[in-house]
């Protein structure tokens, strides 16, 4: 007896079927692929702002304390023994310091629109402490080679210049800061030499000229303009911050 054997076929794939359903895994892998890239970069560049964001700001509350407490301690605290225990004035200058002829803005070395320079005491509860000249410049260290905010500090030694002093002290402080000549980073209000005024008056040019002085400022206007170190990935565009404070100084005119 003879039993037939039947043959059972098997249908696959077609080589059509196969290239079709590889070329369509393709796109989808490389679309999945640009999107992951595309957020990368994104990412990437929100850091960056951030980052720029983070410096700028501790940088501003930091100039903003530091005006804040300028002047501390005070000249009534003079002694002769001692002269550097004591502040001339809460905003330090050059030439004719601690002299009274100075204005702002025209025959100043400081305080001027990206240049200041405060003297305070940063640590009076320390008995060894003694008063400095902090300076704040724009500049564009050659080491660097972007805008850079930079700061430096240095003994109060009387009879010294504290231009020339603070200049050597200088180090990166802020970096990318992309103020242009018509955008200040430091501005001033002044009081007058008889009262102070409410509110004070700007410095340079509305002030009357006998008041337009260093040791006449109440309050510095800060305005930082940082730019994050790489343009935006997807616009090609520089992303900035602008941030704004303001340093009132505590100590009434001596």
């Amino acid at each position: 007896m003879t039993r037939a054997i039947g043959t059972i076929r098997q249908e696959g794939f077609s080589l059509i079927e196969l290239l079709l359903a590889l070329g369509i895994f393709l796109v989808v892998t490389g679309a999945a692929f640009t999107l992951l890239g595309s957020s990368q970069q994104r990412y990437r560049t929100e850091s960056q702002v951030l980052n720029s964001f983070q410096e700028a700001r501790l940088g501003l509350d930091q100039i903003v304390r530091e005006v804040n407490d300028s002047g501390y301690p005070p000249p009534s605290f003079f002694s002769a023994t001692a002269p550097a225990n004591s502040a001339s004035s809460p905003i330090a200058w050059s030439p004719n310091y601690p002299g009274q002829t100075c204005q702002i803005g025209a025959g100043c070395a400081t305080p001027g629109a990206f240049d200041l320079i405060v003297e305070t005491n940063p640590n009076p509860q320390d008995p060894n402490s003694q008063v400095v000249w902090i300076r704040y410049q724009l500049q564009l260290p050659p080491q660097v080679q972007v805008p850079t905010l930079m700061r430096g500090v240095a003994p109060k030694v009387s009879g010294d210049d504290p231009a020339t002093d603070t200049q050597a002290t200088l180090v990166p402080f802020v970096q990318n800061v992309v103020n242009s000549p018509a955008q200040s980073i430091f501005s001033y209000t002044c009081d007058t030499s008889a009262a102070p005024q409410s509110p004070p008056l700007p410095c340079p040019p509305q002030a009357v000229a006998a008041d337009n002085i260093p040791a006449n400022i109440r309050d510095v206007i800060i305005t930082l303009i940082v730019a994050a170190p790489q343009p935006d990935a997807i616009s090609g565009q520089q992303r900035v911050v602008v941030l704004t404070g303001r340093g009132r100084r505590m100590n009434p005119n001596q």
